[in-house]
């Protein structure tokens, strides 16, 4: 219990003129906030990031080109298997061209990550959309309901 204790000493230091409970705990979270922001700055960013911040991690970037309709479906994939990426948009071109940085010892689970995503999007493709399936139906339905006849009979009996 003692050794647990000594592990976890943290000296501060106050000057002031009286020292209160109110100037103490100001002081402690002051340096909460700092440890907070010391251990942010030092944290390696995961997921997608900017190409600076790739480039930062001393890794080796390769690319990929990706379609813009295809972004926002490949991040969720991506994210699924860890892969560190940046994606950057070359506007140079009059279609503009959407470029995957990622470093390149995820290449492997980039492959991995590829294969699952096309072979959603095929899945995607194949399947009939239930919307045009249910306005097809509705159209049937009204075909059907002109075609009735509508007949009313009306059957009264006079009872005394």
């Amino acid at each position: 219990m003692q050794d647990e204790i000594n592990e976890k000493t943290v000296a501060l230091y106050i000057k002031t003129g009286k020292l209160t409970a109110e100037v103490l705990q100001k002081a402690i979270k002051k340096l909460l906030t700092q440890a907070k922001k010391e251990l942010d700055r030092q944290a390696i960013p995961h997921g997608k990031q900017t190409l600076k911040q790739l480039m930062k991690q001393n890794t080796g970037v390769s690319n990929i080109e990706i379609t813009k309709d295809n972004i926002k479906a490949f991040e969720g994939t991506a994210k699924k298997y860890g892969i560190d990426f940046a994606l950057k948009k070359d506007a140079a071109e009059t279609p503009p061209r959407y470029l995957v940085f990622f470093k390149g010892r995820d290449a492997d689970a980039l492959t991995a990550a590829f294969k699952e995503f096309s072979a959603k999007k095929l899945t995607q493709d194949k399947k009939p959309s239930i919307r045009k399936a249910l306005a097809a139906f509705r159209e049937k339905a009204k075909e059907l309901n002109t075609s009735r006849q509508q007949t009313k009979n009306k059957d009264r009996e006079v009872s005394l």
